[in-house]
């Protein structure tokens, strides 16, 4: 193929995006974005700059573009704010936000539900005319960068700011996205400090129309708690993987800790929604209980149940902790947190508190925000009501179950 395809409409889509995917088998992450850029091209939507959020998600950077130097590529990128300017809109909201009268718009960049960054692409044409094709060609751009994600360390630094310490290294290798969901239940979580995270960690995943959850809270805040949190989410996959119930893999964190890693306590919350029916089922070791969330509301002690033991001390390999059962209402809203959130101190002492935790995440539900989006403004305010100077890790999942009709 060669030269451009006019009019930006889905007749030149089919065959410019099979030439892109026959292209990405042999570019590097450098020139990820000049190959989407000549794919603009071709369609006829004009140039285009790729940006990528950061894992705080508070700047979209810049991939660079064909000719910057890798030195420069890797230092000091510029960028934009997320929460002030439209191509953060456009990413917050997941929708199409378009620079009138200059000629360009901004299409966020999506994986299913975990949001990417944005594409920015200045349109010689109305932007209406060329909106089916930017969006397919940015989510053409958002798999590139993803599978190249796993093996170059170009992308994974555009998502950075600072240095990460080794344990959060450690632990963010074994993280999923932050974001999954289908069409019948949705799942977002949130991790702070997150390039100095020390014990807390996550997991979520669907199976078989079950949405299966974890949050993991180790002890201290060191190399051997992201290791004692590593090692507990590998337990959690093998056991869950081998078809074992949620008791099976909390006895399965439990002994694993208790063999290889003692002296280090675990609390943990495990969970599975049935996303058909409902059913949520949990086991809670030594863990603050969650909370149900329903038409606007906390449902007081609605998730408190009789307490467990924590993971570590080889207690429930003798005797397996108790799982317990919910019906959810379609549109219902489970809050799984670490005591690391409501625990939080201002420097005037001012608790954070499981009220104030409550109140913003309704109100940002209440203002129309998807899940992500809600733990974004629920972070960040919890920075800065501790100055962004957390003492304990903060580690928070929102998870929504909205059935099909």
């Amino acid at each position: 193929m060669s030269g451009a395809l006019q009019g930006g409409n889905a007749q030149a889509l089919g065959p410019v995006l099979a030439w892109v995917l026959e292209r990405s088998h042999q570019v590097s992450a450098l020139e990820v974005a000049g190959l989407i850029d000549e794919a603009a091209g071709r369609l006829g939507i004009g140039s285009t700059r790729l940006f990528l959020a950061d894992l705080q998600q508070q700047r979209l950077t810049p991939l660079p573009q064909p000719g910057t130097p890798v030195a420069n590529a890797r230092s000091g990128p510029e960028g934009l704010d997320i929460d002030g300017s439209l191509a953060g809109l456009a990413y917050r909201s997941e929708r199409v936000q378009v620079a009138r009268g200059e000629g360009f718009a901004w299409f966020p960049m999506v994986d299913g539900v975990e949001r990417i960054g944005v594409m920015r692409a200045f349109c010689p044409r109305p932007v209406e005319d060329v909106m089916e094709v930017g969006l397919a060609l940015a989510t053409m751009a958002t798999l590139l960068v993803i599978s190249k994600s796993s093996h170059n360390d170009l992308i994974i630094a555009r998502e950075r700011i600072t240095p990460m310490s080794v344990q959060a290294e450690l632990l963010w290798a074994f993280l999923p996205p932050r974001t999954i969901g289908t069409g019948h239940a949705t799942s977002a979580a949130v991790l702070e400090p997150a390039y100095d995270i020390g014990g807390d960690a996550f997991d979520h995943t669907f199976t078989d129309g079950v949405l299966h959850l974890t949050l993991l809270d180790a002890m201290g805040h060191d190399l051997a708690s992201g290791g004692a949190s590593a090692a507990g989410i590998a337990a959690c996959r093998s056991t869950r993987r081998a078809g074992g119930t949620l008791p099976d893999i909390a006895t399965a964190i439990d002994r694993t800790l208790k063999q290889w890693i003692p002296d280090r306590l675990m609390t943990a919350v495990i969970a599975a929604l049935d996303t058909h029916r409902g059913e949520f089922t949990w086991v809670n070791c030594g863990h603050p209980p969650p909370l149900l969330i329903r038409d606007g509301h906390v449902l007081p002690h609605a998730l408190e149940r009789e307490s467990q033991l924590p993971l570590g001390l080889g207690f429930h390999t003798q005797k397996p902790p108790v799982q317990h059962l919910a019906r959810l209402q379609p549109g219902d809203r489970v809050l799984i947190y670490s005591d690391g959130v409501t625990e939080a101190r201002s420097p005037t002492g001012d608790l954070y508190g499981e009220d104030r935790l409550a109140d913003t995440v309704i109100r940002a539900l209440a203002s129309g925000h998807n899940p992500p989006e809600v733990l974004r403004r629920l972070v960040h305010g919890l920075l800065t009501h501790h100055e962004h100077r957390l003492r304990d890790d903060a580690t928070i999942l929102l998870t929504q179950w909205h059935p099909a009709h």
